[in-house]
């Protein structure tokens, strides 16, 4: 039956992400484990874009606001107490609120979706041009100085949870930018499968349908922007403590940009998609940044625009199609009810 293949689809990606993170960890180099690490943090920020936008409906040109956000907030809180989970909890709490504060003004404002674009955008890019001119030493909180340009280096490694005396290697860290990329998409697939989850496909089906049902669009809309916002500020936070590294770089609009990318190639209307995207185009993106004849950003623009006029769907929407048309053994088993229905009408007939 469907839910059980459902679930089969389910128990796959499981068994084969966990495996990753227990045996990649003993069979490659340290060098090769940190790019990974940098590759699932990526996922987790595409997977947020593929929720707010494939899943909502809400074209969002400024995860990176949330990105930064939490990365930010991590930093700042780990130079005051880096030996507690706090700087997690704050990493987390703070872009939460603010995609919260941010998706009031524009929902409940009923701003259009061009201008929403447009608005998250222009957050960004406030962002980035703030945290551009914090180099004075007036800008600083506690032990933690902004930096400006510079950044903020030497970032204090991440506390594994319920271990505050422990800081954790790079080991550590790619278990567990792993983990939390599985414990994400695993908990958005709960959720859309959710009374609240097939609300908000509804509502990017058809707003006005949904509004003369009888619910609010705009809370519904808010708590997806919130949410999407909460699981970028965690790349964020992984991203710092990979990196130890922080600064404005992380609110450019390339950043911004690549988002987009990553879930357009993997498969706008997926989970999956986005992480796939993110990963592969993330290693294409080094990869070709050691080569000093090629222009990444062209390569992407150019990529972005085959995928735009020749793949619409994505990748795996893409895949997915032409295995169901082509690979009789790959469908899925039929409804019982479809097949009852199917032999009444044949005898019928």
């Amino acid at each position: 039956m469907k839910l059980s293949w459902n679930l089969g689809g389910l128990l796959s990606v499981a068994v084969i992400g966990v495996t990753c993170l227990l045996v990649l960890p003993l069979v490659v180099d340290i060098f090769v484990l940190l790019q990974l690490t940098l590759y699932l943090a990526f996922g987790i920020l595409a997977l947020s874009l593929g929720f707010v936008w494939g899943q909502g409906g809400i074209f969002s040109f400024g995860q990176t606001a949330f990105f930064g956000l939490g990365g930010y907030t991590y930093a700042v809180v780990a130079f005051n107490m880096s030996e507690s989970t706090l700087p997690l909890i704050a990493g987390m709490l703070v872009p939460v609120a603010f995609a919260f504060l941010l998706g009031y003004f524009m929902f409940y404002g009923r701003i259009s979706t061009i201008y929403l674009a447009v608005m998250t955008l222009t957050v960004t890019l406030i962002f980035y041009t703030f945290m551009g001119h914090t180099a004075g030493y007036e800008y600083s909180i506690g032990r933690a100085h902004l930096g400006g340009f510079n950044g903020m280096p030497s970032i204090p490694p991440i506390n594994l949870p319920g271990y505050p005396e422990r800081m954790a290697f790079p080991e550590d860290n790619f278990v567990i930018t792993g983990a939390a990329l599985l414990l994400i998409y695993f908990g958005l697939r709960a959720l859309l499968a959710s009374r609240f989850g097939r609300v908000v496909v509804a509502i990017r089906e058809n707003e006005s349908r949904a509004e003369m049902l009888g619910y609010d669009i705009r809370l519904y809309k808010m708590v997806t922007f919130g949410i999407g916002g909460g699981i970028a500020g965690v790349s964020g936070i992984l991203f710092a403590n990979w990196n130890a590294y922080i600064s404005p770089t992380v609110f450019e609009l390339a950043l911004s940009a690549q988002i987009i990318i990553w879930v357009v190639v993997g498969g706008r209307g997926t989970l999956i998609g986005p992480v796939l995207g993110a990963i592969g185009l993330g290693y294409l993106s080094i990869e070709l940044g050691t080569q000093r004849t090629v222009d990444v950003n062209l390569v992407l623009g150019a990529i972005l625009l085959i995928f735009v006029l020749a793949v619409p769907q994505g990748l795996l929407p893409t895949a997915r199609f032409l295995a169901l048309r082509y690979l009789p053994w790959a469908r899925p088993p039929e409804d019982l009810v479809t097949v009852a229905h199917a032999r009444e009408s044949a005898n019928n007939d």
